[in-house]
């Protein structure tokens, strides 16, 4: 059984940043990858940023040179270091990783972006 926790959402104005983090039950060292997704009103899930566990990242181009991916195995903790933000980046993110094939979710954390 995998929990994952996000939190460090919040309102912000453009042009601020937040940080968001992902806790999980146990080792996140056993997940091959890790990775963030937004969900706006309306829309669907899209992938924002992934790492994995050797460390390798990727990101939406949408979000590139603004937002940072890591971990930090010793803290079973995934992060999302959101600057420079738009009134586009507004939707509430979603945690994820897989584990013998089953995808988990943590519950999401809602970031607001102000213009």
């Amino acid at each position: 059984q995998v929990q994952l926790v996000e939190s460090g959402g919040g309102l912000v104005q453009a042009g601020e940043s937040l940080r968001l983090s992902c806790a999980a039950s146990g080792s996140i060292f056993r997940f091959n990858a890790m990775r963030w997704y937004q969900q706006a009103p309306g829309k669907q899930r899209q992938l924002v940023a992934a790492i994995t566990n050797g460390g390798s990242t990727n990101y939406a181009d949408s979000v590139k040179g603004r937002f940072t991916i890591s971990r930090d195995d010793a803290k079973n903790t995934l992060y999302l270091q959101m600057n420079s933000l738009k009134p586009e980046d507004a939707a509430v993110y979603y945690c994820n990783a897989d584990y013998y094939g089953v995808r988990y979710w943590g519950q999401g954390t809602q970031v607001t972006v102000a213009s």
